[in-house]
Order: structure tokens, then sequence, then C-alpha cells
């Protein structure tokens, strides 16, 4: 514990600062709580998205072949032209929230792309939205994560060590006054005491 200074000026910012660390910690508490919820809930998400993801691959493993038969330009028509996020807030952190995967326009002509193009080209889009969607929920995951580290550092710092301190502090400095003032009360008695003997030895008594 950190050298205290034993006056009443000290308790009394000792006592004010373990107010302030009492009233603090059930905010933190409450953050990292929320933060842990966030978490798990985002953990299930993400396992649900993975799990619909291997079964998009299963369903449209046929269609690789296929592309690999077809032209180069079938690469540049699966690449995301844009991933659309938004903003969700938890416990003061924001994270993004996958809304969209856009996909630019496909142009060809029909008559030289074979048929099962579209479809292809279509299923396959919804694997990479898909493979979008779980890289942005890992983001979150990670920047939550982040967040929940710092929560719990600070409320183990509240917890075990200042608001102990400062309680312990306001212990030693109480005692102290409390030491000192009834030193002071008892040397005034001896004072008194040896005025009123003056007194009588005075008064030849």
């Amino acid at each position: 514990m950190p050298k205290i200074k034993l006056t009443k000026g000290e308790l009394k910012k000792q006592r004010d600062s373990l107010r302030q660390y009492e009233r603090y910690l059930p905010t933190l508490q409450l953050k990292k709580q929320q933060l842990q919820l966030e978490i798990s809930f985002q953990l299930s998400l993400l396992q649900e998205k993975n799990y619909a993801f291997l079964q998009c691959r299963k369903s449209y493993d046929s269609w690789l072949g296929l592309l690999a038969e077809g032209s180069p330009e079938l690469a540049n028509w699966l690449k995301p032209a844009e991933i659309i996020t938004g903003v969700k807030n938890i416990a003061g952190v924001d994270i993004p929230l996958f809304q969209n995967c856009r996909f630019s326009l496909v142009e060809y002509d029909l008559f030289v792309m074979p048929l099962w193009v579209d479809i292809a080209v279509e299923q396959l889009r919804k694997i990479i939205s898909l493979r979008e969607e779980i890289g942005v929920i890992k983001q979150g995951v990670l920047l939550l994560r982040n967040e929940l580290r710092i929560a719990t550092q600070r409320v183990n710092l509240f917890e075990k060590v200042k608001i102990p301190e400062a309680r312990e502090a306001v212990r030693i400095i109480k005692i102290y006054i409390g030491d000192q003032m009834s030193n002071s009360i008892g040397r005034s008695k001896i004072a008194k005491a040896k005025i009123e003997e003056g007194r009588l030895v005075g008064a030849g008594v």
C-alpha cells in the first residue's frame, strides 16, 4: 500500500476515494457482464454461420468443377464490390454488424456463356457472402474480447487493490487520530490534575 499521511485531510481524501471506487465498481461489473453475454451470443451466431457455410460448400462443390472450365471472367464476378456493415453498440463498444455483400452486375454474351453460369454464380455468391459475414462477426468478437479484458482488469483493480487499500488507509488513519485524541485527553487530565494540586498546595491545604 502506498505511504499515507496520518492526517484528517488524508482521511477525508481516502474516504472520498473509497466512495468513488464503490460507486464505480457496479458499473464496471455490469459492463463486464454485458460484454460476456454479447460474446456468448456472437460465438453462437458464428457457429451457426460456419455450419451454414460448410453446408453450402457441400451443396455447391459441383459448381466448382464447372467454373474451372468456364470463362476467366467468372472469378471477377465472384469478388464482392462492397461489404455493407452497420454498427452495434454493446456497453460502449462499437462492433461491426453485417448487413449485405454487394456484387457487381454480371454482363456476358448469352450465346457464348453456358446456361448454368447464372445459377452457379448466384449460388457461389451466397457462399462468399456467408464467408464475409463470418469475417465481420469474428472482427466484432475480437473487439468485444479486447474490451472484456480491459473491463476485467479494471474490476480486479478496484475489487482487489483500490477498495481494500482505501479501506485499510481509512482504518489506519482513524486508529492513529483516535490514539492522538486519547493521548491528548490524557495529557489534558494530567495537566489539570497538576494545576489543581498546585492550587491546593498554594492554599495550604
